[in-house]
């Protein structure tokens, strides 16, 4: 590469020793050159309060970089620092800086006093963002009963802690005082469980004593006795059904009688996942086996899926079950579990059906009907969502969604 000769200003090889011209020491100059602009490139310093990168030199290690933030200052002002967590090592420099810019845009307290109540408070939103709000609404519930220990420090946490929250805890409401039900305190358990991983991933404590035991024995005998079996209608109740279905919900508890989802699945359909040319619903949560799956729109309730469909489009709604109520004409349309379980209840009541059933039953209903019409056992298991343990029909065997539509149309 040719470059300009600094004493006569004539061109000259970069590789020259001397310049040809004038005799000027060209190699000197280069080096110079580098330097300069080694030294120019020095990392600028970071913004106040952001953090600092340090790299530890004169040691072996892989990841040299090690990034602290700033959780507060001293009397002096002099900034305090602590290692970034859960990782403060990294291996370049690059990396440790986007480390720094992630936790600046939620930085969290790294405090190991913590109480109780700023652990859950830090943990039950992010730890919410794959749940459903029925489930929320039961975490909330248990955590009710825990206000004995709320403002403990969570590193002094203990089994018999969470033992007496389980056993003793106590809740004001309405001017009664409420204690956990079996299934409560299997919950309050879990809330624990999760929230000393959470404490334990951030360092805050180094043991998660919530893991250290069990539910006893007589909590899950408990549990199992409150348990509820689900049951499918009866001929003369499905008879009922079909007689009334233009009254509110009855049509909703038809296609989940011949679909099989579950109530929060058959809420949460789309209709851009409704295709009324194929007749093919595609939904579903809960299990790997139950998520996204095809299920075919049978045709009895194709009238009814048809229905829904366009009312939905005609209120501007991208879900396929809505509320009816005049109460939501101001666009409130969205169909919660909760809201669907009083209007249940409701169309029980008003059709004089066994008042046991559970919004759950819709699907208990199908999957006892496919038997009963002696529907292929995986083509159930494909859509109501169950896994498949048998390696040759969940690997080797290739089905057409033709073959399930044939399956479907069994039931009568």
């Amino acid at each position: 590469m040719l470059i300009q000769c600094p004493e006569c200003e004539l061109q000259v090889s970069d590789k020259a020793v001397s310049c040809p011209h004038c005799g000027y020491p060209i190699k000197t100059a280069v080096e110079e050159t580098v330097k300069s602009s080694k030294k120019n490139a020095k990392r600028r310093r970071l913004p106040n309060g952001f953090g600092r990168i340090t790299e530890i030199k004169n040691r072996n290690l892989r990841r040299p970089f090690r990034a602290m933030v700033t959780v507060g200052k001293t009397s002096t002002g002099q900034p305090i620092g602590k290692p970034l967590k859960p990782i403060s090592y990294f291996s370049t420099y690059n990396e440790a800086y986007t480390a720094l810019v992630e936790y600046n845009k939620n930085p969290y307290d790294l405090d190991e006093d913590l109480t109780v109540k700023e652990i859950y408070e830090k943990w039950f939103p992010e730890f919410m963002k794959t749940k459903n709000e029925s489930y929320g609404r039961s975490i909330v519930a248990a955590w009710h009963y825990c206000s004995s220990v709320y403002d403990m420090r969570f590193k002094d946490i203990r089994s018999r802690h969470i033992k007496g929250c389980m056993e003793e805890g106590t809740f004001e409401y309405k001017g009664e005082t409420r204690k956990p039900s079996p299934t409560t305190k299997h919950r309050i358990k879990s809330i624990f469980n999760l929230m000393g991983d959470y404490a334990l991933e951030h360092e805050i404590v180094t043991v998660n004593y919530a893991r250290s035991f069990n539910v006893s024995k007589e909590i899950q005998e408990a549990i199992e006795n409150e348990r509820v079996e689900h049951m499918p209608f009866s001929v003369q109740e499905m008879c009922k059904l079909w007689k009334n279905y233009d009254m509110p919900y009855a049509d909703v508890l038809l296609i989940q009688c011949y679909s099989g989802w579950r109530p929060q699945e058959l809420l949460n359909l789309k209709i851009e996942n409704v295709d009324l040319t194929k007749w093919i619903f595609v939904g579903g949560m809960k299990t790997k086996a139950g998520i996204n799956r095809p299920v075919p729109i049978h045709t009895k309730i194709r009238p009814l899926v048809q229905r829904l469909y366009n009312e939905a489009k005609c209120i501007g709604s991208e879900y396929l079950v809505n509320c009816r109520e005049p109460a939501y004409i101001k666009n409130d349309y969205r169909m919660s579990y909760d809201k669907y379980k009083t209007r249940f209840k409701n169309l029980i009541r008003a059709l004089d059906l066994n008042p046991s059933h559970r919004p759950h039953d819709g699907r208990e209903h199908f999957i006892t009907e496919a038997k009963k019409y002696k529907v292929d056992e995986y083509a159930i298991k494909y859509m109501v969502g169950h896994s498949i343990n048998d390696i040759t029909e969940k690997v080797y065997t290739k089905r057409e969604f033709s073959w399930l539509q044939t399956e479907i149309e069994k039931i009568r």
